[in-house]
């Protein structure tokens, strides 16, 4: 039972990087600057993929929906981090601030089984590459990415209902500039270590499950990997992954750390240097490494600025 002076209806306040005092306007010109680029690079590699036929494969279909989800992610947490740094202290309502977790929580999660299921696209191309088309079948991608979706859909519906049962009862100051778990959970009164319990176990089943999906994955290629006879050929196997690699090795290092931990152990401005890097920097990096050291996104993206698509070359 609630105590009586518990509220559900009293709005919550972000002091975001107020502690940064007069470098706020200059952390805003960063951010923006940062996720204009984001913004920009995703929906534009979005687009090369949906326009060029010759990257209607599995592989870059999981790409564009990447791009779609970490756009999703961005745009629900960074425009209002931006009018923080601008405006100073700002409130959201009690239910905005589930609304704001839930989505969240949704995207986040969602990027981990996507890239659970790009890892296993890549076990497929490299251990079977002759029956990498039958398997990798329309069907097959449609289900993973729905999979992906629903899963993301059920983490943030388990995550947002295991914290905002809780009674509010004291201070509603959220030591960060979006609604977060860690942050949030530390406003609630009363006893909260079961609820802590529950989001430490809901964020090991989805970062474990994941990661160990990827894990097997991996060890898989590395093994046919090893079998190439020439190293020209290994090198060129291995390529096809280590963008890959290097995307799966920042998302789950900062959703490791910022979940994986007791609350006894949260830093405000050490967290939110890390939720910067999960929130600002991560959904930069999906581009910039996944698609445009690529050579034949590199490719689509010349015929794309030439207007071969657009009826003008």
């Amino acid at each position: 039972m609630r105590p009586a002076n518990a509220t559900s209806g009293r709005d919550f306040v972000f002091l975001g990087f107020s502690s940064f005092g007069e470098l706020q306007l200059l952390l805003f010109a960063v951010f923006l600057f940062l996720y204009l680029i984001t913004l920009t690079s995703n929906i534009f590699i979005i687009t090369v993929i949906r326009l060029d036929s010759h990257l209607h494969t599995p592989m870059y279909l999981f790409l564009s929906f990447l791009s779609f989800s970490e756009t999703c992610y961005t745009l629900g947490i960074i425009p209002r981090m931006l009018s923080g740094l601008v405006m100073g202290e700002q409130s959201i309502s009690f239910v905005g601030c589930a609304i704001q977790m839930f989505f969240s929580a949704l995207w986040a999660c969602t990027d981990c089984f996507l890239l659970a299921t790009m890892g296993f696209d890549r076990y497929v191309a490299i251990c079977m590459p002759l029956h990498y088309t039958s398997r990798m079948s329309l069907g097959l991608c449609t289900q993973l990415l729905s999979a992906s979706f629903l899963g993301g859909c059920l983490f943030g519906l388990g995550m947002t209902l295991i914290i905002f049962h809780l009674p509010f009862c004291g201070s509603h100051e959220i030591q960060h500039f979006f609604c977060d778990s860690p942050p949030v959970l530390s406003l609630a009164c009363g006893d909260t270590s079961s609820s802590e319990l529950g989001v430490l176990l809901l964020s090991l089943l989805v970062l474990l499950t994941s990661f160990s999906f990827i894990t097997v994955s991996y060890i898989y290629i590395l093994a046919t990997i090893l079998k190439i006879p020439s190293a020209e050929g290994r090198r060129k196997a291995f390529s096809t992954c280590a963008s890959h690699l290097t995307v799966v090795i920042i998302h789950y290092g900062c959703a490791s750390f910022m979940y994986l931990r007791p609350k006894a152990s949260y830093a405000l401005e050490r967290d939110q240097l890390i939720a910067v890097t999960y929130t600002v920097v991560t959904p930069l990096l999906n581009p910039i490494i996944y698609s445009l050291r690529n050579r034949a996104v590199q490719t689509a993206l010349r015929n794309t600025l030439t207007g071969r698509f657009l009826g003008k070359g």
